[in-house]
């Protein structure tokens, strides 16, 4: 399978968004990658249902929405009815892990987990074969432009010996820090799904760009 590629809304032009949204869904992406910040999970806030139900109307791909949230439970139904496709929880927020992502696939959409940098992959092993995605932070969660934490390419091998040993179906995201270096070391790793956002959209050309990520 080709990876897939899915840009991080989060480092859109908010002033001209739907202008962001058109180019995305013109270029070889494949999903647009939407981060909910809540300020107490990470020490950042961003948008919540109303920008994510206005990118879905012009939207022509999948909604990979990340909770970067506390409680992420009492929102799902919400967020499904807001256009999510693909609702990825942290493990970090979630007491009862199993029960939240049963709760996603009952409303219809794919479930992924995300874990932050500390957290390791083993901790996934009774849960492996129940999610679709598992998406590994490469930067502390909070905010776009930082630096990749070079042990994400150690957990991306690990991860990937988990979902062959367990015969899982999911897919492997990475988000931040990806750029074409990033990126083709990572995808060596085995990882899937490469996020993007500062390199996307800070470039001169970032249609060009997503298509230079996947053609790596």
């Amino acid at each position: 399978m080709k990876h897939l590629i899915a840009p991080s809304i989060l480092s859109a032009d908010f002033a001209n968004l739907q202008k962001d949204i058109e180019m995305i869904n013109k270029s070889e992406a494949d999903w647009f990658h939407v981060d909910v910040m809540d300020g107490v999970f990470v020490p950042n806030i961003s948008f919540g249902m109303p920008v994510i139900k206005a990118i879905k109307k012009h939207a022509k791909k999948p909604l990979d929405v990340h909770l970067m949230i506390v409680n992420p439970d009492n929102y799902i139904s919400a967020f499904k009815q807001a256009g999510a496709d693909i609702l990825t929880v942290h493990y970090e927020a979630c007491i009862h892990l199993n029960r939240t992502v049963q709760s996603i696939k009952a409303n219809g959409m794919k479930a992924g987990v995300s874990l932050n940098p500390h957290t390791p992959v083993a901790l996934l092993e009774d849960i492996i074969k129940d999610v679709d995605v598992v998406l590994i932070m490469s930067v502390n969660p909070g905010f776009g432009g930082q630096s990749f934490i070079e042990n994400t390419y150690k957990k991306v091998i690990q991860l990937r010996d988990l979902i062959e040993k367990s015969e899982s179906k999911a897919k492997i995201e990475v988000d931040g820090g990806v750029n074409l270096e990033t990126g083709k070391m990572l995808l060596a790793a085995g990882a899937d799904v490469l996020v993007a956002g500062s390199f996307v959209f800070k470039s001169e050309n970032p249609s060009d760009t997503i298509l230079q990520l996947k053609n790596l």
